[in-house]
């Protein structure tokens, strides 16, 4: 009796080789997938050139801001110039510090101006920052109001006295020999010295500036006014 022969059937090998295919296949596709989504993720060229575009404008604007802005304090710049910003400053000084009653006039009557008040337009430059009053020459000097000397001796090779009035206000007159020291308490009208020679002001004419908070103001704001000319009985 012959043995019956069993043979083990063994995977068809093209059978292996399809089902390998098609597993590298499934992965080649997955890998085709996920390609395919990234590159539905990346910009288009339409999409890049919108956004340069939206890039561009946003330049365009910021650039238009700071050229405004530049602008806008030039013109600050400009409207606080060093001229303009000393004349609102010595008027603002003006305007908070006039009297309430005038000061007396420094010198004797007949009060007469020989150079008014000439605000200089920025604190280095030329101008008159007082009034010249004509007078004899060694005649009284008074204090015009009440206040405390503050000074009293030589500037620039001519005599000055200087009195602090209080609140910003410093009143000064040269040349004048003084009969005060610093320090001295006085009064509207007291004798505070005789008129001495000195400084740009001719023989027999004496110089009266007035300052608030350091800016030179112009004194007939303390003063009244120009008082109306006194005729003196000759004989």
């Amino acid at each position: 009796m012959l043995p019956i022969l069993y043979h083990r059937h063994s995977a068809s090998p093209t059978a292996a080789e399809g089902r390998g295919s098609t597993s590298q296949a499934d992965g080649a596709s997955g890998c085709r997938v996920h390609a395919d989504h990234r590159n539905m993720n990346a910009p288009t060229p339409v999409g890049r050139r919108r956004t340069a575009r939206r890039t561009a404008s946003l330049s365009i604007i910021a650039m238009l801001a700071l050229i405004a802005t530049g602008s806008a304090a030039s013109a600050a710049a400009s409207d606080h110039s060093p001229g303009s910003s000393t004349q609102a400053d010595a008027a603002d000084a003006s305007a908070r510090s006039v009297p309430a009653e005038p000061w007396r006039w420094p010198v004797p009557a007949p009060i007469r101006v020989v150079a008014p008040f000439r605000a200089p337009p920025t604190p280095f430059t030329a101008g008159h920052r007082g009034i010249d009053i004509a007078t004899e020459s060694a005649a009284s000097v008074t204090a015009p109001a009440p206040g405390v000397v503050s000074f009293a001796g030589m500037v620039a090779g001519r005599p000055v006295i200087a009195i602090d009035h209080g609140d910003g206000i410093v009143s000064a007159i040269e040349p004048v020999a003084a009969l005060v020291e610093a320090g001295a308490v006085v009064t509207s009208g007291d004798p505070i010295g005789t008129v001495s020679t000195g400084g740009h002001c001719a023989s027999g004419c004496v110089h009266f500036g007035v300052r608030v908070d350091g800016e030179y103001v112009s004194p007939y704001l303390f003063l009244g006014g120009l008082p109306r000319a006194v005729l003196l009985p000759s004989g």
